[in-house]
């Protein structure tokens, strides 16, 4: 397949690219080249072969979500600047 000036104008319209009329010379160069090695990806010999989702094969491991007590209320509270036994005190910045 070979690609013209209608077919540079409607790729780049369909990807909503503006292009100008003088670069279309070289968008048609460049785009015969990739087709062209395309092309010769299509000659391989691909029967057994893997299709590749990912780019390796490894997977998540997932752990079971468990909550521990890392550090005590206290402790997570003496570098608070306003706080009462429990809670921090912030300013409140969003108006009604």
């Amino acid at each position: 397949m070979n690609i013209d000036k209608q077919t540079i104008n409607k790729v780049a319209d369909l990807a909503r690219i503006a292009i100008e009329d003088k670069e279309v010379d070289t968008l048609i160069v460049d785009m015969n080249k990739i087709l062209t090695f395309m092309e010769k990806l299509n000659e391989l010999d691909t029967t057994g072969v893997q299709p590749l989702v990912y780019m390796n094969q490894e997977e998540n491991v997932w752990r079971e979500d468990v909550v521990k007590q890392e550090i005590s209320v206290e402790d997570g509270l003496k570098n608070a600047a306003k706080h009462n036994e429990s809670f921090f005190f912030v300013p409140k910045i969003i108006e009604k």
